[in-house]
């Protein structure tokens, strides 16, 4: 009896487990995260408004700033320097600004898939502002773009393993 009754709990635990929701189709995979409020952003207040977002990236896997303020409505120049010395794709960089509340983890864990797109998932393009191109050492890349909406944007080198140390805001007022 006592076998059985854990037999009935264990298959109740795993119908529970796999669900019931039979919806086909495509579905966002995209999790979001709560917005946040630009003037708990530390260091903000000390910001200046530029309408150019220029980034150097190193072999540390590091961006050279962290932090930028924009204006909502206004054509930004996002611009990528790979300052590192090291050649070939293990220290090439990108800057992938993503939209307000997307999760990085998430997203990151999906840009991993897309090698052949460096690192530019197609199904996540609603959550994506703006990106540049994967850059090598030495090399630049540069792109203009537009926030229409004020709040708190994450950028993020999206290679794989870069995101965790690669990673600021924009806010834009």
């Amino acid at each position: 009896m006592k076998k059985t009754y854990l037999y009935l709990l264990a298959f109740a635990f795993f119908i529970a487990a796999c669900g019931g929701n039979s919806q086909t189709g495509s579905q966002d995979t995209t999790a979001k995260v709560e917005e946040v409020d630009p003037a708990t952003i530390p260091g903000i207040d000390t910001v200046k408004l530029t309408d150019v977002v220029s980034l150097q990236a190193n072999d540390d896997m590091h961006f050279d700033k962290e932090l930028f303020k924009v204006k909502s409505g206004k054509k930004i120049t996002l611009r990528l320097k790979n300052i590192g010395s090291q050649t070939g794709k293990p220290m090439s960089h990108n800057v992938v600004i993503l939209q307000k509340g997307t999760d990085i983890a998430t997203f990151a864990d999906e840009a991993r898939k897309f090698k052949d797109q460096d690192y530019i998932p197609v199904a996540m393009a609603s959550s994506i502002v703006a990106h540049t191109k994967q850059v090598i050492a030495g090399k630049t890349d540069e792109t203009q773009f537009t926030i229409t909406k004020p709040g708190v944007y994450d950028f993020i080198c999206s290679y794989p393993g870069h995101w965790g140390t690669m990673q600021g805001k924009i806010v834009a007022e």
